[in-house]
């Protein structure tokens, strides 16, 4: 399997979209990485938006990006809570610092914006945070699927395949 020895973190919090947090994991399990839902707090259970469970692995304290070769954040109304945490915006600007695949979709970009990452980028979202993104210095597509770099974007739930194979294709490059 072409992910075989990657590990990636995904980032959860209350009212993710619940297939833009699972059917990435899936994906980039399916190629042979291991993936850790990294939350607040170890072993808390956060409910998606429809109701789909989902238990953080690993708390942010515990984390170190250096130890991940790639990072998922899932849309819906999580990334307006994850992009409170300093230990998720130093996370993604370590990810971005390095060069390591950056995966956003629908509202996720908001972490991005918060990190102050998406000066100059290339990229895509919700359209109903088009106008963050410009602000924040990014230049929106309306397109299934961006990658700039090391940056995946994609806009929502009907662009899942596209967006977990270019960041799967991505990360596998590196």
């Amino acid at each position: 399997m072409r992910l075989s020895g990657n590990k990636v973190i995904c980032l959860v919090d209350e009212e993710f979209e619940d297939l833009e947090l699972w059917y990435p994991i899936y994906r980039v399990r399916e190629e042979g990485a291991v993936v850790h839902l990294v939350g607040p707090e170890k072993g808390r259970t956060h409910t998606g938006k429809y109701g789909v469970p989902a238990t953080a692995d690993l708390a942010f304290d515990e984390v170190d990006s250096a130890d991940y070769d790639g990072i998922l954040v899932p849309g819906g109304w999580a990334p307006d809570k994850l992009r409170r945490y300093p230990q998720v915006l130093r996370f993604i600007r370590e990810m971005n610092e390095a060069g390591k695949p950056i995966g956003q979709i629908c509202h996720a970009g908001w972490v991005l914006i918060s990190a102050r990452i998406l000066q100059g980028r290339q990229v895509t979202s919700t359209p109903g945070i088009r106008d963050d993104m410009e602000n924040a210095g990014a230049t929106w597509h309306d397109e299934p699927v961006v990658v700039d770099g090391n940056l995946v974007s994609s806009r929502r739930p009907p662009d899942l395949p596209p967006y977990a194979k270019a960041f799967c294709d991505l990360l596998a490059a590196r």
